[in-house]
């Protein structure tokens, strides 16, 4: 493998990462980069290695040796610590991050955002160890736009509602509105992690990711994601198409949403762990303005891609409209628009995302229908008597 450069010219030299998260969605895919592009090796650290096996078996792989699987549960193992010590960069991942969780599980959604988050933190910060945190758009609450009167002009103003990381105030609903609970915490531990890096002299970035789509998300309960609790919106959507059900529109679908391709994302993430100099003390949005439509726009537009890569004619009314009462149950809240601006990552980076929403929304419709096809092919599959 070519010795790979940093943005300023300098040679990079192989790393030790401790990934807690690796087996998720983002992680997995974050594994794979490291693994065929760069030279680092990862301690990944999870309770479940499903989408990560590929790259763990068998051992003739080309980079066995420089991934190992700990499986741990961050709550209560005091091997954390030591692994932590053991790597270079932490890169911290976990978390509990499904809407419907935060109205129904605030409890679990603090605990985990927060509490559980604490010892990465103080493990980082005593043993002078850098640290990517993963955090997310949410923390930015609801823009200032929608406090504004329906028929007000500045509503269009950019300055409103475009979502900057230096500048933008996080505005969370009432107390009652239980579905802040996540954003709630997820803000206080970058407080943390700022006022370590402040007064402790922590190395972290942070990143707020602004809807990362792709293959393997969580979509088939209980086969690619949890089996119980409503997914997010891209989630919720696929699902219904696979099941030839209606996309159900909560409260008419108005909210803004951005999506950007998982693949792009990680290359901003491969950009902030080799270029610590540029990325150290920021916190990073990464999300892709111009994928920006209404939830309803990205119902119909799903529908369009799902016909297409299926075979399989949409249906005569392809959405419902539901209450956000009736979908997440008392308490839940919303964002009207996330639209991140992009001003830092670039300048600190170069980083621009480059896939289209059609394109993303193709490739991960295409994985997730053969994938849910090929689960219905080996539940119907009988064992042969003997």
């Amino acid at each position: 493998m070519a010795t790979r450069m940093d943005l300023d010219g300098q040679p990079i030299k192989p790393i030790t990462i401790c990934m807690i998260g690796a087996g998720g969605f983002i992680g997995s895919h974050l594994c794979e980069k490291l693994m065929s592009e760069t030279p680092h090796k990862v301690l990944a650290l999870d309770v479940y290695n499903d989408k990560i096996k590929h790259l763990l078996e068998p051992d003739s792989l080309p980079w066995a040796g420089r991934i190992e699987f700990h499986r741990i549960n961050i709550k209560h193992d005091s091997r954390l610590e030591g692994l932590i010590k053991m790597a270079d960069l932490t890169i911290n991942l976990a978390a509990i991050c499904t809407p419907a969780d935060y109205n129904t599980r605030p409890l679990d959604t603090i605990y985990s955002n927060f509490i559980d988050a604490l010892p990465v933190v103080k493990y980082c910060s005593e043993n002078n160890k850098r640290l990517i945190h993963f955090s997310t758009c949410e923390v930015y609450g609801k823009t200032i736009g929608c406090f504004l009167p329906k028929d007000s002009p500045l509503r269009q103003d950019p300055a409103y509602y475009v979502l900057k990381e230096d500048d933008s105030p996080c505005i969370f609903g009432p107390i009652e509105k239980q579905r802040w609970s996540y954003a709630c915490a997820k803000q206080l531990i970058e407080r943390l992690i700022y006022a370590e890096g402040a007064e402790n002299g922590l190395e972290f970035t942070i990143v707020r990711p602004f809807n990362w789509i792709g293959p393997r998300m969580d979509f088939i309960p209980g086969i690619d994601g949890p089996s119980e609790g409503v997914p997010r919106v891209l989630a919720c959507f696929s699902n219904n198409l696979l099941r030839g059900e209606p996309l159900k529109l909560v409260d008419g679908g108005q909210s803004q949403r951005t999506f950007v391709y998982i693949k792009d994302a990680i290359e901003a993430v491969l950009l902030m762990i080799e270029n610590p100099q540029r990325a150290n003390g920021h916190i990073f949005n990464v999300g892709n303005p111009n994928n920006e439509v209404t939830v309803r726009q990205l119902a119909e537009m799903m529908t369009e891609v799902y016909s297409k890569v299926s075979g399989v004619p949409a249906l005569e009314k392809p959405t419902v409209d539901v209450s956000s009462k009736e979908f997440y149950g008392e308490g839940y809240d919303d964002s009207d628009k996330r639209i991140p601006d992009m001003t830092i990552i670039n300048k600190q980076l170069g980083w621009n995302p480059k896939t289209s929403l059609w394109d993303l929304l193709e490739s991960t419709l295409t994985y997730q229908h053969r994938t849910y096809a090929e689960a219905i092919k080996k539940s119907m599959a009988k064992p042969v008597a003997s």
